[in-house]
């Protein structure tokens, strides 16, 4: 598998970037708060991690906003990580607010895909209801790897007004959780995005994390053609190297700013 981990001297270099990148969004924005997604993952806990460095702990506040379908340990874990920083934390039931919208319109009561999504959408809402509220940064917890391939919600999770970790691809971000001292059983825990019972993410994208990494990371972001990227890691095919790529044709929309016409001369 292609190694995407950093020194100790980058990994170092990298904490410090990330925070002083927090720090300065914050002060552009006439801020010095920010409000975060507690999920119990690893991409919001090293997130949490480094704006309680940039930040101070008194300054972070942490929202855990568990649905119909969320694993109670995930919601354990979100509230123990805002527990072990110190930071102030609310916890705001989703499944009220996800259901009046299941009233308002049931036809999509069995879609899957259309509830999971509306349940991101409403911790999206809850997120900048209380950063309004509070003048604070919505900080984002997506990583690069989800980026390049959208594997996350438009207007859900990816409604933020940063992604500090978003440079990272998922092994780096891994890597940089324990280098900071996230908990090993925090770092190492399968990731899963909440959506609906049984969810996870690798499952999900049909391919793990190490070998999404290293894909984007010499095709999609490097120079290798398919078929040399799948000549370069151990028991990868060209087809998923093909679905890869396309993942992330398909996902370009998400990462640009809503279209409009181009102006009449």
């Amino acid at each position: 598998m292609i190694d995407l981990r950093f020194s100790e001297e980058e990994l170092e270099a990298r904490r410090d970037h990330i925070v002083q990148f927090i720090r300065e969004t914050a002060e552009s924005a006439g801020t010095d708060r920010a409000v975060l997604g507690l999920s119990g993952g690893i991409d919001s806990t090293l997130t949490a991690y480094l704006a309680v460095e940039a930040l101070g702990k008194e300054n972070l506040h942490g929202l855990v906003m568990p649905g119909a379908v969320s694993d109670d340990e995930n919601m354990s874990d979100a509230e123990w990580v805002a527990q072990e920083l110190g930071i102030p934390y609310d916890l705001f039931e989703i499944n009220p607010i996800v259901n009046k919208f299941l009233d308002t319109y049931p036809e999509a009561e069995d879609d899957q895909l259309a509830v999971g999504n509306a349940r991101a959408r409403t911790r999206a809402v809850l997120n900048y209801l209380v950063a309004n509220h509070e003048n604070a940064l919505v900080l984002g917890t997506g990583n690069r790897s989800e980026a390049l391939v959208g594997y996350y919600t438009k207007y859900g999770d990816g409604a933020v007004d940063c992604h500090p970790i978003g440079n990272l691809y998922k092994q780096q971000v891994r890597q940089l959780a324990g280098h900071v001292g996230v908990p090993e059983e925090l770092v190492e825990k399968p990731p899963t995005a909440g959506l609906w019972a049984g969810q996870t993410d690798e499952e999900e994208l049909g391919i793990d994390y190490d070998t999404l990494d290293a894909v984007l990371a010499l095709h999609v972001d490097g120079p290798l053609s398919v078929t040399a990227t799948a000549r370069e890691i151990e028991e990868t095919t060209e087809e998923q190297v093909e679905r890869v790529s396309q993942m992330y044709e398909r996902s370009e929309h998400k990462r640009r700013v809503p279209p409009a016409p181009e102006p009449l001369e």
